[in-house]
């Protein structure tokens, strides 16, 4: 009876250490999908993914939930700290209003990648960049292997880390960062990502991720994020978050996709804007910001969500809406649905063996559509100026809305070799005034390019004043390239990197501008090709000529064969007569042989001739 008592016991100490440890796994990997409605038929959709290993499990190679393939490439690499971004599009903060994630996960157009390494010298930092940029090149199946010293630079202000770093290792640590702009993100950049989720995409919020959708958003973002986290009185882990932020049409997200020709609506569907004032029963000015605000998961993702993943925690609801508690929300069923204090948002715990879906029908009460958007700290806008192909200008136009707070920003252009700048000619003044004011910039760090070697780098501290509009700007040279070092498309224009907006105060808040197109000094590349063929026809000729002269034979007239019309007609009857005599004697022997002939007889002793006679 001991025995049996002991048995049972030990089986529930067992028993309740497998749940503790399940728990605490499932603790250590979360994912979270959350839909928020934008103006003019947007929808914003953010995909969090986020795990963690502790730091003595990941420098003994106990992979979990952290991707083994990403894992060896950083230890290898001394990687501290990570940070890559993929985006396309740009996003519009005049309508969306303010940044998903206050812009932290957020790129510029093209590829991002800034990592902190750790190593003793410079040269050793590059060293172990070269090998960190092609490993992920790799990886991702990315051109990240082309970020070389020209598009390499060490932000000296722009960027801190995230993570928690020992002091003892912050001396050792370097920081770089590294832009392609002419990137073009596309499906064979989302399959590796997914790869990397421990449930590779076949179950929970992974499953709505899709190719087709992803990349005909208006804007979307893919960002890793590696850093450490050291809790207090914990023990210190690495986390690894994955996250993909896209903004897509609605309109366009619910064509079918073996039609997908868009169609005008019949006119009895048009939302009209009733408070203009000419509409009537026949006139009607249609308006976007209301407009297709009902929608499905289905009709927006193309399929259904496929449960939960296992290992996610239960803790974490998987998908949430942000809409107004008052606006009806219908789901799958087996489905619980929690609506926050808040009033605006609401969120879904879900089954993992139930398919969710989604339904939002129209809504009945105008005021009860949108959540509205919150309004960005700054704007910034960048253009080019001037005319020419030998020399230009960068404006940029930063604006702060609020009415009463001062923005601080660091404000960081990495611009490639062939864009010299003036630095004399940098200036900022605030709109309305006709003279540049110098108590805008507070600190600026330079780093000229060098040729074929590395690239500009400029960082400026700056403030724009409350309800202001400043104008940032200044002239640069470009240089003239050789022909070698165009691209196949060079009569399109290089890319240049979007700028990096760091804001310090009031709060902290990135964002990025547009990337620009810097048209260079072209030559004709027709130009080679028709020198080429006028060369070799002028070679031709002359060669031609020469070697006419060298081997040919010069003979008086008279020593040479007779030529002329006699001489080809004696020729022709020359060879006329000797045809006929070769026919006339061919018929001759023919003749002969009807006469007699002699045969060979051949037998097995000899060879006997006989005469056959008449």
């Amino acid at each position: 009876m001991r025995q049996l008592f002991s048995f049972v016991l030990l089986s529930l100490v067992s028993f309740s250490s497998l749940l503790s440890s399940a728990s605490a796994a499932a603790a250590d990997y979360h994912e979270q999908l959350v839909l928020r409605p934008l103006p003019l038929s947007a929808l914003l959709a953010s995909f969090n993914f986020r795990s963690n290993i502790s730091l003595s499990e990941f420098e003994a190679h106990n992979f979990r939930f952290f991707p083994r393939s990403l894992g060896q490439i950083l230890q290898h690499a001394g990687t501290q700290e990570l940070h890559l971004r993929f985006s396309l599009g740009r996003w519009d903060s005049e309508s969306w209003g303010a940044r998903p994630w206050d812009g932290a996960r957020e790129g510029g157009t093209g590829v991002e990648l800034w990592a902190w390494l750790q190593a003793a010298t410079d040269e050793e930092a590059d060293h172990k960049w070269l090998t960190l940029t092609n490993a992920l090149s790799g990886l991702f199946c990315a051109s990240l292997n082309f970020i070389d010293g020209t598009r390499t630079t060490r932000p000296v202000m722009s960027f801190q880390p995230e993570g928690d770093h020992l002091n003892t290792t912050v001396a050792d640590t370097h920081l770089l960062y590294g832009v392609l702009p002419h990137e073009v993100v596309c499906t064979e950049n989302l399959t590796p990502f997914l790869k990397l989720l421990p449930c590779k995409g076949k179950a929970g919020i992974a499953t709505l991720l899709d190719g087709h959708k992803l990349f005909d958003a208006s804007w979307q973002s893919m960002a890793i994020d590696v850093k450490p986290i050291c809790p207090i009185g914990g023990e210190c882990v690495l986390q690894i978050e994955l996250t993909i932020d896209m903004v897509l049409d609605i309109d366009r997200s619910k064509r079918p996709r073996d039609n997908p020709i868009p169609r005008p609506p019949p006119g009895h569907e048009l939302p009209c804007d009733t408070s203009k004032p000419y509409h009537s029963h026949d006139t009607c000015f249609p308006t976007d910001h209301q407009a297709n605000q009902d929608w499905t998961l289905s009709q927006i993702f193309g399929r259904t969500m496929k449960g939960t993943c296992p290992l996610t925690d239960p803790a974490v609801p998987p998908v949430c809406l942000q809409v107004p508690n008052s606006r009806s929300v219908y789901h799958s069923d087996g489905v619980l649905e929690k609506k926050n204090l808040d009033r605006i948002s609401r969120c879904f715990e879900i089954k993992p063996d139930v398919n969710f879906e989604i339904v939002l029908p129209a809504p009945e009460d105008e005021s009860a559509v949108l959540v509205k958007p919150e309004t960005p700290l700054l704007y910034a806008e960048r253009s080019f100026t001037g005319h020419g192909q030998e020399r230009g200008g960068v404006q940029t136009i930063l604006r702060n809305p609020s009415p009463d707070t001062e923005v601080e920003f660091i404000y960081m252009e990495s611009l490639p070799w062939f864009m010299r700048i003036y630095l004399h000619t940098m200036s900022a003044r605030v709109q309305g005034q006709p003279s540049k004011d110098e108590s805008l910039i507070k600190e600026v760090y330079y780093r000229p390019a060098v040729d074929r070697a590395r690239g500009t780098q400029l960082e400026v501290r700056m403030r724009v004043p409350p309800a202001s509009t400043v104008f940032l700007t200044y002239d640069f040279e470009k240089s003239i390239l050789r022909y070698t070092e165009y691209p196949p498309d060079a009569n399109r224009g290089f890319d240049v990197a979007a700028a990096v907006i760091t804001i310090l105060s009031p709060a902290g808040y990135n964002l990025r501008t547009t990337s620009l197109l810097c048209s260079l000094p072209t030559p004709d590349f027709s130009m080679p090709y028709n020198v080429i063929i006028f060369t070799s026809t002028a070679i031709a000729l002359a060669f031609g000529g020469m070697f006419n002269i060298l081997v040919r034979r010069f003979v008086a007239a008279d020593e040479g064969p007779e030529v002329g019309l006699a001489v080809l007609k004696k020729r022709i009857k020359e060879r006329i007569g000797g045809l006929m005599e070769k026919f006339k004697k061919n018929k001759g022997r023919k003749t002969e042989n009807g006469v007699g002939e002699p045969r060979e007889k051949v037998n097995n002793v000899g060879v006997e001739t006989e005469v056959a006679k008449v």
